[in-house]
């Protein structure tokens, strides 16, 4: 019997890399061959993100490009886009099947047994208000050329918190965890494959709970695993408490690196999207975690075009930002979604859209201040000694070898040397200066 090959490819979070992983583990696991996407497979996953028109199109692009180099296999389309728009997907020509959030974990739908053989592909997409639990997921498979370096361990999925311009909850469903027992059991898998780092990823890791046991708990219970790094992806601002602050300053474990969503430095923005802080609380939340946690890097999600938003919020915005001691920017143009409390205040003409050119030179404003701040703060640690856990590697000519990898702040860093094999190790690094673009440059300490 000829061993059936599954492929994928993953568009979005971190939350859809460390699912696809699993889902491709558990087919594995069960004989499949997993092949490149590039050579073909059986079975190509496609592996969806719809925060924004923007990602939706990329989506329907990558799956149409994928269907016209790969005419003989079946392609299934999973994730956030597939639970949300699953019959314009469907109606791609050569698209075999769709999967909806939950479903998408139900391995017999990939069985090319179990597909359809005729045009009308399987579309098996459930309300995600039903679901009650999180299901687990970690990156266990790791990609080849970066090695066992850092593993996404997937512990929260959906969310509550109903900010008006965010389609998640309708894509993922309300906050939900896995289980704390679940959680350390694939750590330690993790930790015994060898990775040395693993990041937390969910939709809203902040609202973890499993009974009495919240974030902070989980992170002193993640601390006994033998891995030399733990990392967090998002927190919430409201949701960074002092208790937080204190076991990720504490610790010789987790990286002092976050991100801190901001969306807007307005107010009154602030406000029309139903966030749950103002400024000045964020600002707080913010400097108490700096002034804790030595050489802490904290990134921000700054939205712009928020329909209603005036030239004065958005000078207010960055005038905001520009005094915020930030590592770097994340800037998204908004982009009301279909469903969504700010859609519906668009349609009754509560609010009004900003002109896309408008959105569009108020997004590269905001994308210049950014590249300062990241260099403002990159500059910072020149002629600083880093711990660097190495990834990638690239030939030089005469012989020697350019690493890279990353910085317990998330500080890209590269080093040339003739040292030999440095994947999967921690290293440290003297800061020269800066090499290609804002990536660090130094040399090994020994």
């Amino acid at each position: 019997m000829k061993q059936k090959s599954v492929a994928a490819v993953t568009l979005g979070c971190k939350v859809n890399y460390a699912e696809t992983s699993s889902i491709v583990d558990a087919l594995v696991s069960q004989g499949w061959q997993l092949n490149a996407i590039d050579d073909g497979a059986d079975v190509l996953i496609i592996h969806t993100c719809a925060v924004t028109g923007e990602a939706e199109r990329k989506s329907r692009q990558q799956i149409r490009k994928i269907i016209r180099n790969h005419p003989g296999s079946r392609v299934g389309v999973i994730g956030c886009y597939a639970q949300l728009d699953p019959k314009r997907i469907a109606d791609i020509k050569g698209v075999s099947f769709v999967l909806g959030t939950t479903d998408k974990f139900e391995i017999a739908w990939y069985d090319g047994e179990s597909l359809p053989n005729d045009s009308e592909p399987l579309v098996k997409v459930s309300p995600v208000d039903k679901a009650i639990t999180a299901h687990p997921a970690c990156s266990m498979l790791s990609q080849p050329e970066k090695g066992r370096t850092r593993a996404f361990l997937k512990i929260q999925d959906g969310c509550s918190f109903g900010c008006a311009y965010c389609s998640i909850p309708l894509a993922r469903g309300r906050s939900r965890s896995v289980s704390l027992s679940t959680v350390l059991d694939r750590a330690q898998k993790i930790a015994d494959a060898g990775y040395r780092e693993i990041v937390l990823t969910g939709i809203n890791i902040g609202d973890y709970q499993d009974g009495d046991t919240r974030l902070s708990g989980l992170l002193r219970r993640l601390e006994t695993i033998d891995v030399s790094r733990i990392r967090i992806s998002s927190v919430e601002p409201q949701l960074l408490d002092d208790e937080l602050i204190d076991i990720v300053a504490a610790s010789g474990k987790i990286m002092p690196h976050f991100h801190l969503p901001l969306q807007s430095g307005s107010d009154t923005v602030l406000r029309a999207m139903r966030r749950h802080y103002d400024t000045a609380f964020y600002r707080e939340r913010l400097m108490k975690a700096l002034s804790l946690i030595r050489g802490c890097a904290i990134g921000a999600d700054v939205m712009v075009g928020y329909p209603g938003e005036s030239e004065r919020d958005f000078e207010e915005m960055c005038r905001f930002i520009e005094e915020l001691p930030v590592a770097y920017l994340h800037v998204f143009t908004c982009s009301p979604r279909p469903g969504t409390k700010l859609f519906a205040e668009i349609a009754e003409k509560k609010l009004i859209r900003i002109p896309s050119a408008e959105s569009s030179s108020r997004a590269a404003r905001l994308g210049v201040i950014g590249e300062r701040i990241e260099r403002r703060f990159a500059e910072a640690f020149i002629g600083s000694t880093l711990k660097v856990l190495f990834e990638e590697a690239s030939a030089l000519p005469g012989g020697a070898v350019r690493w890279s990898g990353y910085s317990e702040h998330y500080l890209r860093v590269s080093v040339d040397t003739s040292a030999g094999e440095l994947r999967g190790q921690v290293r440290e690094v003297i800061i020269d200066g800066f090499g290609e673009g804002l990536q660090l440059h130094g040399r090994l300490l020994s």
